[in-house]
């Protein structure tokens, strides 16, 4: 399973929310201007994060997005599939010999765990102060 811009860019767009939980809401022109992406690219990726319930939108002159829950209740296994679609490293496993479809769902499962066990909270807290013992992601 290859990540592609879509999660990869809608993690950031979430974990920027999550950082500012709490100050109220945060424009999408703020978060392309701080990681230097393009704001029509994340306006395109809001709207299913939106409709999935996991970003609100405040209009207005000081509008913007608020997080649609609390940070430690959001996995980044949810904005995965919302973006991304279904977590599966081959398509048809249900084909595979027995031993490749063990294989895959082995891989799957894994990657799953992670995904679903790694809240927007553990991300916005994340910093690489280049401490080895600081959160770990296993796969």
């Amino acid at each position: 399973m290859k990540i592609s811009t879509k999660g990869r860019y809608g993690l950031t767009i979430m974990i920027e929310l999550a950082r500012k939980h709490g100050e109220g809401p945060t424009s999408l022109k703020a978060i392309a201007q701080t990681h230097d992406l393009s704001e029509h690219y994340l306006e395109q990726l809001i709207a299913p994060l939106r409709n999935a319930g996991l970003v609100k939108s405040i209009r207005g002159a000081y509008g913007g997005y608020l997080l649609g829950r609390e940070p430690e209740q959001i996995t980044s296994g949810d904005i995965i599939r919302v973006l991304e679609g279904p977590i599966s490293p081959v398509e048809g496993i249900e084909d595979e010999e027995p031993a490749k479809r063990e294989l895959w769902i082995r891989i799957r499962d894994a990657v799953k765990n992670v995904l679903d066990n790694t809240t927007l909270q553990d991300l916005a807290n994340y910093s690489d102060d280049g401490n080895t013992d600081s959160y770990m992601f296993y796969i």
